[in-house]
């Protein structure tokens, strides 16, 4: 099912009109950019070119790459175009759009992703906060400003053979780390500038869904995206990866995923800060959303450096093991800064959850970086149900200052107490834990 319900979100649920948040946390303006929510018409992108056209077959059980990336090409060749997969179900490995390329997958119409890795290139890529040889994505674009993809149709990984093998693989190793059992992603879009992604469902990813990379003005709205959490585990299937991204708008979107909702990376290690290839995000909006299972709705990290103005707003949350979590690496110097989240309801196993990272733990020969931070981090207008109010430990690995709660009406079964020797500058204001008001921690 599509979640184009949830655009009328704050009407059904009585919280504010969109348009009374105009400043990002920090108080700069948010560009009028993220207020245009004008549909896609595929016929101002350029000729059409559909595959079966072009000698592509409607066969799932035959590999269709070839036939399809020739389309590709040749779209590019003729000054570009919009690749149009119609009703039927395509099986296909590594796909590579160029400039001027588009997808547009008609209602009724299946990408299929191989469950062959064979078919999936080794290139140089980005992965879990570095730049190395692995494996392309079903579907990749580098460099292809403007590029979209649309339409009713579905984005389908494929992934239950991967799954099973991670699994196994986790079972005879339990020191296997995400890369070492082979597995390509959903999609993979990189430095690329004016990228939307609309109506279109994408399930059943062999490993990240959407992985965003050094792109500027990126939409997703209106995406349907799962893979499931039983009765095979879909390992590290996150629905949106934000790596070193600018100006990113989330929108109206359905979220049920194995692992983390939107996760924001941007690299690890104790030098992560002075790798040209990394990054921080900044200017990040996540509204009127739903989501289903997930480890947690909105991550920072755990592959992240330096993340500000992120705002996460009007959205429902049903099953998400964590509502905000920050992850806080001791080997990377990290700086998560003026994040906000509000009018938010449903349920969640931790509202707030902050702990030291240590999965994979690697120095790498360096002497420890500076402590991380945390600050700046408002949370309002919230009713939850949850188990945990605020899981957080104290560390001496990190500083957490600025927090302010304001207008929170929780139920928790456990854990009311406000941590006050954990945070510096703390602000409780009208909350309600369990019917009792909490006005000082």
């Amino acid at each position: 099912m599509k979640a184009i319900y949830t655009i009328c979100l704050c009407a059904i649920i009585g919280l504010p009109n969109a348009s009374a948040q105009d400043l990002f946390p920090d108080g700069t303006p948010v560009p009028e950019w993220f207020s245009d929510n004008s549909a896609i018409d595929i016929n101002s992108l350029g000729r059409h070119y559909r595959i079966t056209d072009y000698g592509t077959a409607n066969d799932s059980t035959e590999i269709q790459t070839e036939q399809i990336q020739a389309v590709i090409d040749k779209a590019q060749r003729e000054g570009g175009g919009v690749i149009i997969i119609p009703e039927g179900t395509f099986l296909s490995g590594s796909l590579f759009f160029k400039p001027g390329t588009h997808l547009h997958l008609e209602e009724g119409a299946v990408l299929k992703g191989s469950d062959d890795i064979s078919h999936f290139p080794i290139i140089m890529t980005r992965m879990e906060g570095q730049t190395l040889r692995y494996f392309a994505a079903l579907v990749n674009a580098d460099g292809v400003d403007g590029f979209s993809i649309s339409g009713r149709g579905t984005i389908n990984g494929n992934g239950l053979r991967y799954w099973k093998a991670f699994w196994l693989r986790r079972e005879f190793n339990p020191q296997c780390t995400n890369m070492d059992e082979m597995r390509p992603r959903l999609l993979y879009i990189s430095r690329c500038k004016d990228v939307l992604l609309a109506d279109v469902s994408l399930i059943n990813s062999p490993f990240w869904t959407t992985h965003l990379y050094k792109c500027e003005n990126v939409r997703l709205r209106n995406l349907y995206i799962f893979s499931p959490s039983r009765p095979v585990k879909a390992p590290s299937t996150d629905a949106v990866d934000i790596d070193a991204c600018t100006n990113v708008h989330i929108k109206g979107c359905y979220m049920s995923v194995n692992d983390d909702a939107v996760a924001l990376k941007g690299g690890k290690g104790p030098a992560a800060d002075r790798d040209p290839g990394n990054g921080g995000n900044r200017n990040i909006i996540i509204e009127d959303c739903t989501y289903g299972f997930c480890h947690s709705a909105l991550t920072c990290g755990s592959e992240s450096i330096h993340n500000r103005n992120i705002i996460f707003r009007r959205s429902t949350v049903d099953s998400a093991q964590r509502l905000l979590w920050l992850k806080m690496r001791p080997d990377t110097p990290q700086r998560y800064e003026y994040i906000l989240v509000e009018d938010i309801r449903g349920n969640a196993a931790n509202f707030l959850y902050i702990h030291p990272w240590t999965q994979f733990f690697d120095l790498k020969g360096l002497p420890p970086p500076q402590p991380s931070s945390a600050g700046h981090i408002s949370m309002r207008n919230i009713r939850l149900d949850c188990s945990i109010f605020l899981n957080v430990e104290q560390s001496e690995q990190y500083r957490l200052s600025d927090f302010s709660f304001e207008n929170l009406h929780i139920r928790a079964a456990e854990n009311s107490d406000i941590p006050a020797d954990c945070i510096d500058n703390f602000k409780p204001e009208n909350i309600f834990i369990n019917g009792h008001g909490i006005t000082e921690p």
